[in-house]
């Protein structure tokens, strides 16, 4: 045996201290890099295929979007209550039974014979995103004691997203290259696997660290949440299939917001609150969540409308690039690429600038990148330039909240305030898919080319409410204390 593992590794960060060490934290991360290995592999491996996975199923190409509602779905509804329990029973129960209904969702994908079972097993497969606030969180329980504890979460984070970023290339190229030469039961085996070998090395390469006790776990705050996001989401997806001009839309948000202020109050009451609303209205936790919330808007909502905007074709609609699925594939890979560079740079800069100013930084690329797509849309170049500017400041945004989110939350709400931030970016994700839904289809169908091409002035509104998002949030950061630092500056 040799010495034992510390901070004197890449992960440490610039080359720590003796003092600073923190024996077995090398390992540890080893084996959170392979789960956000198989998290990339998820996110990037369904997008090239999905008119195979279409036609496989025997349905239509609209029917598609279906499967990413439920999955937001889950997602939104499933963080809060996982993070939570993350805190009160330990992280890492809750990261192997996250995993462990992940990879059930993957398997019923591999033997789906219908629309409807493969709903379902997409929809599951939405508990992985509880997996980087969870990993965060172990890694700032294990770096307690440590004088460098903000840093080494931060850096870690930087890889491990890093390293999610690197995996989503692969997991496309791989779908890719062979949904052609094989049956789809093998190519959606492909993901189950990956899944199905990280649950294997999470459970028994990670030691479990007791939690805060369940206590008290406040399953009416729970409910209320739950009923909260459910109707919201209900409501968003309405709009979605019915337009904006629903009355049943209108009404289910509107219920949504009721049941929400009636779950402020209720959990603000409690000794024991499921969701700690006093906890996110700290100086030091509500402009790091509402930057989630704008910062979603683009990383989660953007990505199908600069798809079609690519594949459309100019002679026809008047606009577009009029590329073909192979370039598609190529600039997701320069975009992903660029994220993985925003996340590896995000400590480097944050010691250069300090931390709010770095963040601050990265939203105002993102929002740069997004308002160069109003008059730079004309060409292949000009739309690898817009995403990779985009691309960099999205990829440390990734990093860097859910770190500063557990630098500005006391230990026993860690996992809460890291989890916070996932569902608040899927939340905003969710509204802006429905904005861009709304706008994009004010002409025509993006399902049936045949029932005419959404406006450009559609794909306008979508450039221009991400790069208002993004700048918003910049602003929002400049609210942070100067004190909370989710590193050293």
């Amino acid at each position: 045996m040799g010495q034992p593992e510390s901070i004197s590794d890449p992960i440490a960060l610039g080359g720590a201290p003796a003092s600073s060490r923190v024996p077995g934290l090398v390992r540890i991360v080893g084996f959170l890099v392979c789960v956000e290995v198989a998290s990339g592999i998820l996110q990037g491996y369904y997008t090239p295929i999905w008119k195979d996975i279409a036609g496989h199923l025997a349905m239509s190409d609209a029917d598609v979007n279906w499967f990413e509602a439920a999955q937001l779905i889950v997602a939104a509804l499933a963080v809060p209550p996982m993070a939570r329990l993350g805190d009160m029973a330990g992280h890492k129960r809750v990261l192997v039974a996250s995993t462990a209904v992940t990879a059930l969702g993957s398997w019923i994908l591999v033997f789906s014979p219908t629309f409807v079972t493969f709903l379902i097993g997409f929809a599951l497969q939405g508990a992985y995103v509880v997996w980087l606030p969870m990993e965060i969180s172990i890694i700032y329980r294990r770096t307690a004691g440590s004088p460098r504890q903000h840093a080494l979460t931060r850096n870690a984070a930087a890889i491990l997203v890093g390293a999610l970023e690197l995996a989503v290339i692969v997991g496309a190229l791989t779908s890719g290259a062979l949904v052609g030469s094989t049956s789809m039961s093998v190519v959606l085996a492909l993901p189950a696997i990956a899944v199905t070998l990280v649950l294997v090395l999470v459970a028994g390469g990670i030691e479990h660290v007791p939690g805060h006790g369940m206590t008290d776990p406040d399953l009416p705050g729970f409910c209320l949440l739950t009923l909260t996001l459910g109707l919201v989401m209900a409501g968003l997806i309405t709009i979605r299939l019915q337009g904006p001009a629903s009355i049943l839309a209108w009404g289910l948000i509107v219920l949504g917001l009721a049941a929400l202020v009636v779950f402020t109050r209720f959990e603000a009451g409690r000794r024991h609150p499921f969701v700690d609303v006093r906890l996110l209205a700290l100086p030091t936790q509500w402009p790091v969540q509402l930057t989630a919330f704008l910062f979603g808007m683009s990383v989660l909502g953007a990505q199908i409308p600069l798809s079609t905007f690519a594949r459309t074709d100019p002679d026809t609609a008047g606009y577009g690039l009029g590329a073909d699925a192979s370039f598609v594939s190529a600039l997701i890979g320069v975009y992903v690429i660029s994220l993985a560079i925003g996340a590896f740079t995000l400590p480097a800069v944050s010691r250069l600038l300090g931390t709010r100013a770095a963040y601050v930084l990265y939203c105002l690329l993102v929002a740069v990148g997004y308002a160069l797509w109003l008059p730079f849309h004309a060409t292949p170049l000009q739309a690898v330039i817009n995403m990779v500017i985009a691309g960099i400041g999205s990829g440390a945004l990734v990093a860097a909240l859910p770190a500063s989110a557990a630098a500005g939350a006391p230990p026993a709400a860690t996992g809460l305030a890291t989890g916070m931030t996932n569902a608040t970016k899927t939340v905003g994700g969710a509204i802006a898919s429905s904005i861009f839904a709304i706008a994009l289809t004010a002409t025509g169908s993006l399902d049936d080319p045949a029932a005419g091409h959404a406006p450009l002035s559609g794909y306008m509104i979508v450039w221009s409410v991400c790069a208002t998002a993004a700048l918003l949030a910049a602003i929002t950061l400049i609210r942070l204390p100067p004190t909370h630092r989710a590193g050293p500056g």
